[in-house]
């Protein structure tokens, strides 16, 4: 086993979801780098929009840390790893500090995060205070480091702020109400980083904001154990009570290299965004050679074994992607000659025979599986699922606005770990696998390998 390591670390958390927890780990990212720190990012939960503009924030690309997603020794290891190039470790919560099982106190809990409550103080003052000492005292063993504001309306206001925290707690810094710092939203979360022209500036612009109250002092380090060789693989451990009925497929020994000669064609662009980097690595690390290709530029799809069309927005080029004619054919052609193909949610609707926007218009798509969607204007789908394939058991999830009707029997259906409602099917047909499930690689390595396989 190898040394333990030693990192400053902070898990960036909220007590809910819209408190600026995103646009604070991304201001102190950008402020410690600029002051020529190595800062490495992650996310907690599935998410594939925050970590985008994390990454530019850090400079480095930006993980997934999830106790039941991923499995406790694929966090891990990558907690470790970071320890070892990083000098600042800062992980995004997911929703409010305690929400949801396994929460992002769970998670800070379990690796000895030290935790930054961001509080969103636009209307209010000392009970700003009370807010932030009623995190700190709510679970024994969980240790609240500091807090930051979001929204203040001026140096007096956070300075109220500030002086309603007991000394124990750390004011760590705060970020202005200002229309020009915020990070633009749409209905899945916020717009793709790559998507904004001005990304850099917005991030700056954080980043100079957060210095004005910000504390200069880098946060406690947190110890981080190797708790496997440097070849074994990251599948789940042991999952916690939110994956009781959902055991463990985490395969044992080094990544099998199952793709070793093999090339993948990846469909990267503004329509296919949603890729998880672990899920790219683990296809490197199994011998694959990937070739991203982008639809909506007009390229073909690249001489391959297999293909990937990963989630995204395709409900937001529909004119462009009813026109790849060409592409419908050879993809078509791809899965009756029996190659393996993966399409995820936004995959999945392209791959259907019609898909319309949330204002009713209506385009043709690719036609590989009978079927039709629409975008709606409420949430159709939100949770962790796992699947049991022929190929073994994956985790991820699914968030997504589309209602589809699907001319065929599913394969398998996914479940909930938490008894949520949401329960996605997986279509098959040939090698040609399509759901709403955003599949986590890692999960089960060899299994999800085994999609790209005759």
């Amino acid at each position: 086993m190898n040394a333990p390591r030693r990192c400053p670390a902070l898990l960036v958390s909220a007590p809910a979801s819209g408190q600026g927890k995103t646009s604070v780990t991304a201001a102190l990212a950008r402020w410690h780098a600029r002051q020529g720190r190595r800062v490495r990012v992650f996310k907690s939960g599935p998410d594939f929009l925050d970590p985008m503009v994390l990454e530019r924030a850090a400079g480095a690309p930006a993980y997934q840390l999830d106790l039941w997603m991923c499995g406790e020794a694929d966090v891990r290891a990558r907690l470790y790893e970071a320890a070892g190039a990083a000098e600042l470790i800062l992980v995004e919560g997911v929703m409010g500090l305690f929400d949801g099982e396994p929460s992002s106190a769970d998670l800070a809990q379990r690796f000895g995060l030290p935790v930054l409550a961001v509080i969103d103080g636009s209307a209010m003052a000392q009970t700003f205070g009370a807010l932030a000492c009623g995190l700190a005292r709510y679970r024994d063993g969980l240790a609240v480091h500091g807090v930051a504001a979001n929204r203040i309306g001026s140096a007096y206001h956070a300075q109220l702020l500030r002086g309603s925290l007991p000394p124990q707690l750390h004011w760590l810094g705060a970020l202005p109400r200002d229309a020009a710092l915020a990070l633009p939203e749409r209905h899945l979360g916020l717009v793709a980083a790559d998507e904004l022209d001005d990304i850099d500036a917005r991030l700056d612009a954080l980043a100079d904001a957060w210095s004005l109250h910000a504390d200069t002092a880098l946060p406690p380090a947190a110890t981080f154990a190797a708790d496997r060789h440097p070849g074994e693989s990251r599948g789940p451990a042991p999952s916690p009570a939110a994956a009781e009925g959902h055991p463990a497929q985490g395969s044992a020994g080094t990544v099998p290299r199952l793709l070793a000669g093999r090339r993948i064609a990846v469909a990267r662009d503004a329509a296919f965004c949603f890729l998880y980097p672990a899920n790219l690595d683990l296809l490197r690390e199994a011998g694959a050679e990937i070739a991203f290709f982008s639809p909506l530029a007009g390229e073909p799809l690249p001489d391959c074994d297999a293909a990937w069309l990963p989630g995204g927005y395709p409900e937001l080029h529909l004119a462009a992607l009813s026109q790849r004619t060409d592409l419908h054919a050879a993809l078509r052609a791809h899965r009756d000659a029996g190659k393996p193909l993966l399409a995820e949610c936004g995959g999945l609707l392209f791959a259907l025979d019609t898909l319309a926007d949330r204002d009713g218009n209506r385009a043709a798509m690719a036609g590989l599986l009978p079927g039709s969607a629409a975008l709606q204007p409420w949430l159709a789908a939100l949770g962790l699922q796992g699947v049991e394939l022929p190929e073994g058991a994956l985790r991820g999830h699914t968030f997504h606005y589309a209602q589809a009707r699907i001319d065929a029997a599913p394969l398998a259906q996914a479940t909930n770990p938490n008894g949520g409602p949401s329960s996605e099917a997986v279509y098959r047909e040939r090698r040609f696998t399509a759901s709403f499930v955003h599949f986590y690689f890692p999960s089960n390595p060899a299994a999800a390998l085994r999609l790209f396989l005759p």
